[in-house]
């Protein structure tokens, strides 16, 4: 067993992953439910979670309001990435004579919260076996952040009845998260609790992040409905304009009016089509993740791009563009009533 964990650790780090570890039904028991390896795999005994690196350049032509599509493929090749080498190595531990099952990397959820499929939750938190196994720790965001490439990583998992020995999670020491607060400063809906943290136990051990909201704040805003900072002076890649409400109670009825009027939009170029919804869907956000880094000025540098270029509008031909502030008014002001209403309330 002990060589088979050796074999299994290698081949995910030869597939390119910056980081692999190993949890185990006692490291993750305590857990919230999503915590609980067993319910995707009766009988299993652990889950091994690994990293793959989004492109910095990308990032940077994202984050500046350059180019939106070098990052949208990026991410959905490396979801893509990490969904096949889970597939891959359940296989291989399989053929070991294991029972194993790979986790989808994003975009699969359960049914049976109280909100169903809209609450977003994931069948199994990739985000606690990673912490628990130390491929990272938690960041205030509570996006799973590593040494050396930060909150710009997409995980990858694989559950398995092999009974293989945890590795450590990372010490505090090397969490470079310093509360800095500008994953909260570049979250435009405001998901991120300012004062209160959720505290999750695993194995005896407490992990800590930011308290959510509503997650129906992230839907609206990172799903690409609306993106207009409530400053008005930068915005997401989207050409929403919708106000962001204050409460969370307001945002099923701002999100199904962002997703009427999304429909009618031009298309932007690129995309991918979502669980969720019926329509296709195009990256607009996700700053929260990319702009944490562990230099801490790289991070004022990201905050930076995204918060001094602009504000984006769409073009008549569907194509984005980012302007000024005070442009992005005036074009909004000069559009035909029922076309300005497609992105902003008149």
């Amino acid at each position: 067993m002990e060589n088979l964990r050796e074999v299994v650790l290698d081949q995910v780090k030869l597939g390119g992953t910056c980081a692999v570890g190993i949890a185990t039904t006692e490291t993750l028991a305590g857990g919230p439910e999503s915590a609980d390896i067993t319910k995707i795999l009766p009988g299993a005994k652990s889950a091994i979670s690994f990293a793959y690196a989004l492109d910095t350049d990308a990032i940077d032509l994202f984050l500046s309001k350059k180019d939106r599509m070098p990052h949208e493929r990026n991410n959905i090749d490396i979801n893509n990435l990490a969904s096949g080498a889970a597939l891959n190595l359940a296989g291989f531990i399989e053929m070991k004579g294991y029972q194993s099952v790979p986790v989808i990397a994003n975009n699969y959820y359960r049914s049976d919260t109280p909100g169903g499929l809209l609450d977003m939750m994931p069948d199994i938190s990739q985000r606690y076996i990673a912490v628990r196994s130390g491929v990272g720790t938690f960041g205030l965001s509570g996006n799973v952040i590593t040494p050396k490439q930060g909150a710009a990583i997409i995980l990858g998992a694989v559950v398995t009845t092999a009974e293989f020995k945890p590795t450590e999670p990372l010490p505090p020491e090397k969490s470079y998260c310093d509360e800095c607060r500008l994953c909260m400063a570049s979250c435009a809906s405001g998901t991120m609790d300012n004062e209160q943290k959720t505290t999750v136990t695993l194995g005896g051990l407490d992990f800590e992040y930011s308290k959510r909201k509503s997650y129906l704040r992230c839907e609206y805003v990172c799903g690409g409905f609306t993106g207009l900072h409530p400053s008005e002076k930068w915005s997401t890649w989207s050409p929403g304009r919708f106000p962001i409400p204050e409460n969370d109670e307001e945002f099923m009825p701002a999100l199904m009016n962002g997703l009427e009027n999304y429909a009618k939009w031009p298309d932007m170029g690129g995309g991918y089509y979502h669980s969720l919804s019926p329509y296709k869907m195009f990256l607009t956000c996700g700053n929260c993740q990319l702009i944490c880094h562990p230099e801490k000025e790289e991070r004022k540098r990201r905050y930076k791009m995204l918060k001094e270029n602009g504000v984006v509008v769409q073009n008549e031909d569907g194509s984005l563009e980012a302007v000024s502030p005070e442009h992005a008014k005036q074009r909004m002001q000069d559009l035909p009533p029922e076309r300005r209403a497609l992105y902003e309330t008149v």
